[in-house]
């Protein structure tokens, strides 16, 4: 295999995989497409997006990942925050379909080997002459990439890809299967009957010529009128013939047979066609090595947080719905904060895999328990929001959760899962933009509020209708009245510009701009007000409470001073604070008339129970000494039944024994089924009428339609009315008097139609028709009996059982049987007929073995069993 054909075919293997993503490994900065923008703004928006990352620790999330890869390039990569990000959302599918697809193979791929030689091949363009070590180093990294294209296509073998070569070959494929299939199960149903006719000693579907057929002794060629002959055994006792019914299917699986030849060779052909294009090189090559380096490092570190894959969102959703959700994120976990409990919850850190840096790599999927800190937290904004508002006290977990989401959005981008639950779904956002942090610089003589503002002023020039803007404590650092004013006009601009605005505050006037516009939204940080810390959870839709005063008065404040406090509040807001008085008094008003409501029907639920419990309590007091009762009179019965048919069938059979012993030859087939006919009438007379049988054996197949009345045994077997159809869990819903309760499908049984029929009667009757079922061998059997061994009758004392086993365990097991059995007995081996195997061994055991008299092999009254007479 030469450099173009290894080069092609890795593309052509893992595209049939994984979606790709060209990508050059030589790009250093985020490439932000923009159509009419100036060259300034461009520089801009890739500066601020640089800077944004920084502010994320996306360089240091990325870090995280390069311990995850198996090549020197792949670590290279990840290590200087260079792997591909998708530039649309399209592109971001694909990178999250390329990780979904290397998280499904189900063992690692082995990089060994493989180096980055692109330097070397630069040197060799530019007409310098290669050392030894030079020349080897290429050498090596050729046929680690031709191994690693054959694990691929390995890979690819044992699952559903290769089938997917092209649209037609799925097709002719798929039609082939489905040809074959009906093609088999005619000929096994042929072959089934040609054995059933005495045309050969088993169902044999075979292979002639290309074509299905089935094996036939030529003495029965006649049941197979107007087949045609395929070919003979080298005895010609055995002819294999194509049945008339199958010529059709066969023609169709030999003309779909050279359609899938011609397919496969014209997608060699195209193959080949691509290996001869000049564009096939090393450096092609390599990016492609680090291509699928980086799916798999993205799915390892996945596996390694328990990461699950995110969706993106849809722009279709209606707004009105409460549920549409344009960002629903169930808890999530930093990725950085999540390393180092992860670190501490195992002993292991990261994969980082020896010998790294000379690309000798094994990849390894091990997951790592999940870790309780950081606090998982929800992220959830409907699709109408442009602005969230986020307040709470300092240290309580803001900027940690904007960050969060900044991350999450950057992640689903470059194709990683989200350490978070269920399916998240986020938008996907061309830039992502933060002014985060202390933006003080003393070069050019800029305060904190005024490096905020010239940050701010940047952002809202680049920022897109699909952009993500993320403001830490807007505008603070100035008098607090301005600094509102201004931080209401800036959000007031950014709901009609960009696709979403995540800020952080402490100025309670913005926590109100949801009042005036639906497009704005609050969120608080949770505080506990027992233990006087936050819980690092974010309430979504919450305006947040004040804690101040509640923190002084726990810590020991004065209570003047507090009462103090509280009254300029009250004056500050007093329509406010009013307001809010009113509305939670209703809404206590209307709580207390909710459970006083709740509270008067469970009384009445609870008085109706109560007079169920009893009934049904006087109703089993001595249910246990009936049950007794019943059991007793069952047995009784039973037993009676019994003895009276084994005497019956004793005189039979001593009688068949008595005559046996006088009679020839010719009168033996007329004892016998004299024998058979009176057996089969005391079975019959003794037979169980069959509509109660029937109820008794389907009573766990009864399902009750609704308004039907049925008995329930768990309340005494009482009558109560069917209300619903059983669900899936296989529950009723029943009404009792006023009562409704779900009861298991399996305790109720329906109303008999004959009331007088008892449910003891009906297991009797059963019962009779277990005990009398194998007595119906003795009519079967008794005609191969002989006057050294007694009635051949099979019992589970002279039967072994050898369907399972290996040929030699079987072998084992039969010859110990053999051994232990008592002298002038039979021995009934089932040995069923699967491939024959272990029928031929068990054969050729009792042929050889020197206590076996003789055996019979099967017959279709008792098929895959052999009967062995011993000495």
């Amino acid at each position: 295999m030469n450099l173009f054909t290894c080069s092609c075919k890795i593309n052509n293997i893992f595209t049939l995989h994984l979606p790709i993503l060209h990508i050059n490994r030589r790009t250093t900065r985020f490439s932000i497409r923009f159509s009419s923008e100036s060259t300034h703004r461009l520089k801009l928006a890739e500066s601020l997006q640089s800077e944004t990352l920084e502010l994320l620790e996306w360089p240091a999330l990325c870090q995280q990942l390069s311990s995850f890869t198996s090549t020197s390039m792949g670590f290279d990569a990840a290590e200087s925050a260079r792997i591909p990000v998708g530039r649309t959302p399209d592109e971001s599918r694909k990178l999250l379909s390329q990780t979904s697809a290397a998280v499904a193979v189900p063992r690692p791929l082995d990089f060994t080997g493989i180096q980055d030689v692109s330097s070397i091949v630069d040197a060799s363009v530019a007409g310098g002459i290669l050392s030894i070590g030079e020349l080897c180093a290429v050498k090596r990294t050729l046929a680690a990439a031709r191994f690693l294209l054959q694990q691929l296509e390995e890979i690819a073998s044992q699952g559903d890809f290769s089938e997917r070569a092209s649209e037609d070959l799925e097709i002719i494929r798929s039609e082939r299967k489905r040809n074959m299939d009906n093609l088999e199960s005619l000929l096994k149903k042929i072959s089934t009957r040609v054995f059933q006719g005495g045309g050969f000693d088993r169902p044999l579907v075979t292979e002639r010529r290309s074509r299905m057929c089935v094996a036939i002794s030529a003495s029965h060629r006649s049941l197979l009128p107007n087949a045609v002959i395929l070919g003979k055994s080298s005895s010609g006792s055995t002819y294999f013939m194509e049945p008339k019914e199958a010529v059709e299917l066969n023609n169709m699986e030999v003309k779909l047979s050279s359609s899938e030849r011609v397919e496969e060779q014209t997608i060699l052909s195209l193959l080949t066609s691509e290996i001869a294009e000049s564009n096939m090189k090393i450096k092609r090559l390599l990016d492609k090595i680090v291509e699928i380096d980086l799916a798999f490092a993205r799915a390892a570190h996945a596996q390694w947080t328990g990461g699950v894959c995110p969706a993106l969102s849809s722009r279709d959703c209606n707004i009105s719905q409460p549920e549409c959700l344009s960002i629903n994120v169930e808890g999530i976990q930093h990725p950085l904060l999540l390393e180092s409990s992860l670190r501490n919850l195992s002993t292991n850190a990261p994969p980082r895999l020896p010998g790294l840096d000379q690309g000798n790599g094994v990849m390894n999927f091990e997951t790592k328990p999940h870790a309780h800190f950081p606090v998982p937290i929800d992220i959830k904004i409907g699709h109408g929001t442009k602005v969230v508002v986020i307040s709470g006290p300092n240290t309580g977990g803001k900027t940690a959760s904007m960050k969060t989401l900044g991350l999450a959005s950057m992640m689903l981008k470059a194709g990683m899962y989200l350490p978070a639950q269920n399916q998240p779904r986020l938008p996907w956002f061309d830039l992502i933009l933060a002014d985060i942090g202390d933006q003080q610089s003393l070069e050019q003589s800029l305060s904190t509020f005024s490096g905020h503002i010239s940050r701010l002023c940047e952002i809202l020039e680049v920022a897109s209708r699909e952009s993500l803007v993320l403001i830490d404590e807007i505008g603070s650092g100035t008098d607090p009245s301005e600094g509102v004013a201004l931080s209401e006009s800036i959000l007031q601009y950014l709901k009609d510009r960009v696709n979403l605005a995540v800020v952080t505050t402490h100025y309670a006037d913005l926590t109100r701009l949801k009042e005036k516009d639906s497009r704005f939204e609050t969120a608080a940080t949770e505080f506990s007000l027992e233990t006087l810390q936050p819980t690092y959870r974010i309430l979504w839709g919450s305006m947040g409470e004040s804690n101040a005063l509640n923190i002084a008065k726990s810590m020991g404040f004065d209570e003047r001073i507090i009462e103090q406090a509280v009254l300029w509040v009250n004056k500050l807001t007093p329509d406010k604070q009013q307001e809010q008085k009113g509305l939670l008094y209703r809404s206590l008003l209307e709580e207390r008339d909710g459970l006083e409501s709740q509270a008067m029907e469970a009384a009445s639920l609870h008085s109706d129970i109560m007079n169920i419990y009893n009934e049904i309590n006087n109703e089993t007091q001595d249910l246990d000494e009936r049950e007794g009762a019943l059991k007793s009179r069952q047995t009784h019965e039973i037993q009676q039944e019994v003895n009276t048919v084994k005497n019956e069938i004793q005189t039979i059979v001593q009688r068949f024994e008595s005559q046996l012993r006088n009679a020839s030859a010719d009168d033996i087939n007329t004892l016998v089924k004299k024998a058979e006919a009176a057996i089969a009438s005391i079975i019959e007379a003794h037979q169980p009428s069959k509509d109660s049988l029937v109820r008794e054996i389907g009573q766990s197949l009864y399902t009750p339609q609704v308004g039907e009345q049925v008995y329930v045994k768990a309340f005494g077997n009482k009558l109560a009315t069917v209300v619903e159809e059983p669900g899936d869990d296989d529950n009723i819903l029943v009404q009792y008097g006023k009562i409704r309760v779900r009861v298991d499908r399996r305790s109720i049984r329906p109303i008999p139609p004959d009331a007088s029929s008892s449910a003891a009667h009906l297991k009797t009757q059963v019962q009779q028709i277990r005990n009398l079922r194998d007595l119906r061998s003795l009519s079967e059997a008794s005609k191969n009996q002989q006057d050294s061994f007694g009635a051949v009758v099979q019992t589970s004392k002279n039967t072994i059982d050898l369907r399972g086993l290996r040929a030699e365990d079987a072998s084992l097991q039969l010859n110990m049987a053999i051994d232990s059995r008592a002298p002038n007995s039979v021995l009934f081996v089932i040995h069923g007929m699967g491939t024959g195997v272990l029928k031929e061994s068990a054969l050729k055991l009792l042929r050889d073995h020197p206590r076996v008299v003789k055996f019979e092999q099967e017959s279709p009254m008792n098929y895959g069993c052999t009967v062995a007479y011993i000495k």
